[in-house]
């Protein structure tokens, strides 16, 4: 047997998170297995789906390793609308399944409780397919329906308290728990590994398998991911797209690895590890079934360790969409002439140590390629206290008598200036920092004003002067 997975998003808005967690533990168990990733987009939504979406799922598989052409797909749900029907008719011909007419109000009339499920008022009219009658699944009265899962053993469901569930709508077109099954089949999916949230549905899809002559695939159902919480990830309150941590500048090595550790750590006190040591490390039946905690700090943190572990060439490249923007990515402060390609090339090593994602490469040397630096008003207040003005005008003239203009020569000099004025080092680089970069933090103050040169920084510092009169 060839094992063969299936990824099945909804291209009905931006890229969960949770989904490319799903998506990663399926590529890996396949690859492992020398089995088939199948990619199917469910699509019937026709009301939601927006072509856009589905080219953001390719494109966002695209950046953590799932290349187009390394998958069998993508396939459509709605292109197998044919075989979902006559699943349909199939079961309503064997006697599996059966015509409803009753809306919500009349069950809820008959069983006095707008919780209770339906009460198989309809299973023995013998109604003909008509308008508004939907199809329901005969639920069998009797015995259980064990789910073989590989994370969580072997739940078990009662079938008397299974309600008889609808597969086609009023209009003929069946829900999403037959279609899913039948494309499942159609496709030859031995393997199902999905997020727990769809458990609930698993014991009344296997009832279809069974009722359609196909033996049920191998359950996987890995934990639900939360926020800080401990509530479900949501797209309406947490920040779950995949493409905006990509856009703020996660590198894409540091989100898989910390995607693929929600619910399963490698072996040994690690967590960052090779992409290799993962696909050789992971197991399915080694995932806790217990909710995983999406920590964005945590990844954070991974995705500084990542870009620290860069060469310093590729960090220079990886930055390259921040620092001219893109279709996603706005574009810096800065006109295209201004950027410096050699200034930035000689501040990029000491960015690099500094920055937990990559878009904050802009406010970091945003100060090089601009005429004027960019004031933080607050930056501004804390810094140009009484003295300041005194402090810039003995840098100013000390930095102008500079020979070498280099900096460890600038770091002495201002050492200097403080020093006659009874400041520690920290003390007095404050005002100049402000006055250069605009800002109170970033990159070494003398490294980065070797690389803005004299004229540009002494201009700075005598505008700065003006300002505090």
């Amino acid at each position: 047997m060839t094992v063969r997975v299936r990824f099945a998003p909804s291209p009905t808005g931006m890229f969960h998170v949770g989904g490319a967690r799903s998506a990663l533990q399926n590529w890996i168990f396949a690859k492992q297995q020398g089995g088939v990733f199948v990619l199917r987009v469910e699509d019937t939504d026709a009301a939601r789906n927006r072509p856009e979406w589905t080219e953001g799922i390719l494109s966002a598989l695209d950046w953590i390793g799932i290349a187009r052409g390394s998958y069998e797909g993508p396939y459509f749900q709605s292109a197998y609308a044919g075989e979902h029907r006559a699943a349909a008719q199939r079961l309503h011909e064997g006697g599996r399944a059966y015509y409803c007419d009753c809306t919500r109000e009349d069950v809820q009339a008959r069983t006095g409780s707008q919780h209770r499920g339906y009460d198989g008022f309809c299973r023995d009219r013998g109604l003909p397919a008509g308008e508004g009658r939907a199809l329901r699944f005969r639920t069998p009265d009797e015995g259980e329906t064990v789910v073989v899962d590989l994370i969580r053993g072997e739940p078990t469901f009662e079938n008397k308290l299974i309600e008889d569930f609808v597969i086609a709508r009023g209009d003929g077109s069946p829900v999403f728990l037959l279609a899913n099954v039948v494309d499942d089949m159609t496709m030859g999916i031995t393997h199902v590994i999905r997020a727990e949230e769809h458990l609930p549905n698993t014991p009344k899809q296997q009832l279809l398998w069974d009722a359609l002559g196909v033996k049920p695939p191998i359950w996987a159902h890995v934990p639900v991911v939360v926020n800080e919480k401990r509530q479900k990830l949501s797209k309406r309150r947490d920040k779950v797209a995949l493409e905006a941590y990509r856009d703020e500048g996660y590198l894409a090595d540091a989100m898989r690895n910390y995607l693929m550790l929600l619910g399963w750590a490698p072996s040994g006190d690690r967590e960052i590890v090779p992409w290799s040591v993962i696909e050789d490390e992971f197991r399915l039946d080694e995932v806790n079934p217990s909710p995983a905690f999406f920590d964005e700090k945590k990844l954070r943190a991974f995705n500084g360790e990542y870009i620290r572990a860069l060469p310093v060439e590729d960090f220079v490249a990886a930055c390259q969409p921040w620092l001219t923007g893109t279709d996603t990515i706005a574009p810096p402060p800065w006109q295209p002439a201004e950027f410096d390609p050699a200034a930035f090339a000689a501040v990029a090593p000491l960015a690099q140590t500094r920055l937990a994602v990559l878009s904050e490469i802009v406010p970091n040397v945003d100060f090089l390629f601009l005429a004027d630096p960019l004031i933080d008003e607050a930056a501004w207040a804390k810094a140009m206290k009484e003295g300041a003005a005194d402090l810039l005008d003995a840098a100013i003239t000390a930095f102008e008598s500079l020979e070498s203009w280099d900096a460890e020569s600038l770091k002495a000099t201002l050492e200097a200036v403080g020093a006659e004025r009874g400041l520690k080092l920290g003390k007095a680089q404050a005002p100049v920092r402000v006055a250069v970069t605009g800002r109170t933090v970033g990159l070494p103050l003398f490294e980065s004003l070797e690389v803005l040169g004299r004229d540009r920084t002494l201009t700075r510092l005598r505008a700065a002067r003006v300002r505090l009169v």
